[in-house]
């Protein structure tokens, strides 16, 4: 059956409309992943990409500029990733810049990630290794929980048993905890600390009172501490021992002296063993009291003279006239 010509149009609008969603498609997909518009390489070095496959998006702070262009094996511990980049980014991409590998959003595709550096370094050039920082694999991720999920079983199994036997009131904390006796003896022993703790602190605020009193010049050590009394003290000190010398000295003369007088030597020693002389010398006192008696009753003898018999009462009157004399004045 021969096709009409509405059907002709129909079908070569059809056509041209899919064409266009083609070339529209084309352009997105080719703009997205940067195939059309200026792009310049940068590379970046991992010993594993995680996943990462061609075309992936690579962004920097959070900004899309790229893709990835190559992924090259170096050998079994270095990959290369070849990036294409927008070439308006390259002057903000410094040389200390970081790549890092990671995905977008929980379950997105991987994704490179480049993260500024910290530094004033000078921007990188085309055809630059920038340095890269390799992602924990979900594998060690997973490794690293099942370890830590078993240490965490043999941890609580531990518990249990030290938690049960705590209970059941075995060892010493299980002691501690349900006998009332050891209980009631910890408490009271805590609070004798504790009386103890106040009274110590209460002893060290006078002792640091008494310290801060000693610096007061009202004070025996304050007067010490004072440099006009301490020369003072030193010069009696210095004084002291001057005279201690002094009386040893005499001392010691004094020693050779009764020395000499138990020796028999000096006149001390012959006047206290001469018998002879010490009965000289008796006689003599006793002659020289006579004698004295007999001057007293000569004396009376005269003053009974009419000879000066005139003198004895002038001398009288002139003593009473004095004794008046003091008695009026007081």
């Amino acid at each position: 059956m021969e096709k009409t010509a509405s059907q002709k149009i129909s079908l070569g609008f059809f056509v041209i409309i899919g064409l266009l969603i083609f070339i529209l498609a084309v352009y997105f997909i080719g703009d997205k992943q940067k195939m059309f518009g200026k792009t310049n390489h940068l590379e970046a070095v991992f010993n594993n990409v995680n996943g990462l496959q061609l075309g992936n998006n690579v962004r920097y702070s959070g900004i899309s500029v790229g893709t990835v262009r190559g992924i090259k094996m170096i050998n079994d511990t270095t990959i290369r990733i070849d990036m294409n980049i927008d070439k308006a980014i390259f002057p903000y991409i410094k040389k200390d810049a970081i790549a890092i590998i990671g995905s977008d959003g929980l379950v997105g595709n991987m994704i490179i990630n480049i993260i500024p550096g910290k530094g004033n370094e000078p921007s990188v050039k085309p055809g630059d290794v920038i340095r890269s920082q390799n992602r924990v694999r979900t594998d060690d991720l997973i490794n690293t929980l099942s370890v830590t999920n078993k240490n965490a079983a043999n941890l609580t199994s531990n518990l249990l048993k030290i938690t049960d036997k705590i209970i059941k009131g075995k060892g010493t904390l299980g002691s501690l905890i349900n006998d009332t006796l050891m209980s009631k003896d910890l408490k009271e022993t805590m609070h004798y600390l504790k009386t103890t703790s106040k009274s110590a602190s209460e002893s060290m605020v006078k002792l640091n009172q008494l310290i801060i009193s000693l610096d007061n010049k009202d004070n025996v050590v304050g007067i010490i501490k004072d440099s006009a009394v301490a020369n003072k003290i030193k010069t009696v000190i210095t004084n002291l021992d001057k005279s201690t010398n002094e009386i040893n000295k005499v001392v010691t003369n004094l020693n050779a002296t009764i020395l000499n007088i138990k020796d028999g030597k000096g006149t001390i020693n012959y006047l206290s063993n001469d018998p002879g002389l010490v009965q000289k010398i008796d006689s003599t006192m006793t002659n020289i009291n006579t004698a004295s008696i007999k001057l007293n009753e000569d004396l009376e003898a005269m003053k009974h003279s009419f000879l000066l018999r005139g003198y004895f009462k002038k001398q009288e009157k002139e003593k009473a006239k004095a004794e008046k004399a003091a008695e009026n004045k007081k």
